[in-house]
């Protein structure tokens, strides 16, 4: 069984199927009428998962999604916009927030404890988010897949931030990093990888973030959104990209593409594979459920991909892509996903 969870600006979908062949998958809603921002789930710990909100903080669920309670948390505020889980540790939860703070708890999101030190750093005060340019917020968290103690946090827009001993202490804008940086991803396979989408462009890392560079060739679109590696090769890349933020976001103006970059070459867009690209399609948002299993090594290329059109999925890393078959109306298609986590069972 598979449940992908799926972050839409006022809704959660919750997806279930029996798997990335079947045509038998079927959704719900839930959280209706909030504003979401990120959604989170680990597959050690399946039936917990949590979503931010912009407005009405940060709610989890136990049950795999049937019913959801808002936690109180005191947090600078109640928009929560990006979450993380420890691949060490599925009680291990990281939250961010506008404007940018991070949070940690140890206990499945009872308790929390604000890590600070993040808005002291030299460059805090150029950070800002075009839309809302007096203030920024925490837009990814990602824990190492290596090093429990070891955070990487995009800031948007100013900053990529690390730390090296769990939130105690933190350096940014290391050499060849983005400053805009939307979704990060690791590889279980590849010590010190690290990959980054970002609204200034692509950049990855082997040395845990401490130095950085910027493989553009090909990458015809540059303001990239979401970033998934393929589960068994670390040098196999996906990106969501688009000319820039209207043509990325607004489903009235977009015009979106994914494009694949394979073995350290060029990238090459995905023309024609299964998922719409193109005028009218939002940029997609990205998961690959393999990762930080203990089959990764082992992995086949299975990603789901979700923009304004549908949840897709393939099997090949993006070499055919295929709807999984829920209803998606004229309200969805007018919307672009905020997060999408999908866990298999």
């Amino acid at each position: 069984m598979a449940t992908a969870y799926v972050a839409l600006r006022d809704r959660l979908l919750v997806c279930r199927g029996s798997g990335p062949d079947t045509d038998d998958w079927i959704a719900e809603s839930t959280l209706e009428g909030r504003a979401l921002e990120c959604v989170a789930a680990s597959p050690d710990a399946p039936e917990r998962v949590f979503v931010g909100t912009f407005e009405d903080g940060l709610h989890r669920s136990t049950d795999g999604g049937e019913t959801f309670e808002r936690l109180e948390t005191d947090f600078v505020s109640q928009a929560v916009m990006s979450l993380a889980i420890s691949p060490h540790d599925p009680d291990v939860v990281y939250a961010g927030t506008e404007p940018s703070r991070v949070y940690r708890s140890a206990d499945g999101g009872d308790s929390w404890t604000h890590l600070e030190g993040l808005t002291d750093l030299p460059s805090e005060s150029e950070w800002y988010f075009p839309p809302r340019p007096h203030t920024h917020h925490t837009r990814w968290l990602a824990v190492d897949p290596f090093d429990p103690d070891r955070l990487y946090v995009g800031i948007e827009a100013g900053a990529f931030v690390y730390s090296e001993d769990g939130g105690e202490t933190w350096h940014e804008r290391p050499d060849g990093s983005r400053r805009d940086n939307h979704s990060l991803a690791t590889h279980p396979a590849r010590e010190g990888r690290v990959y980054s989408a970002a609204g200034d462009g692509y950049a990855e890392s082997d040395d845990g973030g401490e130095s950085w560079r910027r493989p553009q060739a090909g990458l015809e679109h540059t303001y990239c959104w979401s970033v998934v590696p393929h589960p068994g090769d670390p040098d196999r890349v996906l990106v969501s990209s688009a000319r820039g933020a209207s043509a990325a976001h607004t489903a009235e103006r977009a015009e979106s593409y994914v494009y694949r970059r394979d073995d350290g070459g060029e990238w090459h867009r995905l023309d024609d594979r299964g998922i719409p690209m193109g005028n009218g399609v939002v940029r997609a948002v990205f998961d690959a459920p393999a990762l930080g299993t203990d089959e990764t090594a082992d992995a086949e290329g299975v990603v789901y991909g979700v923009n304004n059109q549908e949840l897709f999925v393939t099997t090949n890393f993006g070499d055919r892509w295929r709807p999984v078959g829920i209803d998606w109306d004229d309200a969805l298609e007018a919307q672009a996903p905020r997060g999408l986590v999908v866990v298999e069972e």
